[in-house]
């Protein structure tokens, strides 16, 4: 198997609200759109010192992270991001890695936009059994709310 990119869009979350209360003109909002890695092992999203000061984000938190080879590594914890792929969007917060490498699109904001990889053609794609709208699990909940 070969690694699957999609273009996703990453927004600056914060500044969406700035925008909305009129703090700041939607020209402002600072948003890139770009390749990312679909990595189904990770659970988060990651991405390169660069992008997080092109966003402009800040940063809520530290977390350690267990790598491929076993080690594991403390990293800075950015957003709020809202991720754009499609008809999809999610906001998530994400691992800053230490060194300029690919932006990783994990487990959880994929699960979050209702996206899967395609297995035979290795691309990201919006989850067909609910095309028009995410669809989200939520199996504790009584059938009788």
């Amino acid at each position: 198997m070969g690694l699957t990119y999609a273009d996703v869009e990453l927004i600056n979350s914060d500044d969406i609200g700035a925008a909305a209360a009129g703090y700041i003109a939607e020209s402002q909002i600072r948003r890139l759109t770009m390749p990312i890695l679909v990595d189904t092992g990770a659970s988060m999203m990651s991405i390169p010192p660069s992008v997080r000061s092109h966003l402009g984000l800040r940063k809520t938190g530290e977390g350690d992270a267990e790598l491929a080879d076993g080690s594991i590594v403390q990293f800075d914890v950015v957003g709020p991001i809202e991720i754009r792929y499609q008809t999809r969007h999610a906001v998530v917060e994400a691992l800053v890695a230490p060194i300029e490498t690919d932006a990783l699109l994990g487990a959880i904001p994929m699960e979050a936009m209702d996206v899967l990889v395609h297995p035979l053609h290795q691309t990201l794609m919006v989850n067909p059994k609910s095309p028009m709208k995410a669809k989200y699990v939520m199996k504790g909940m009584r059938e009788s709310l």
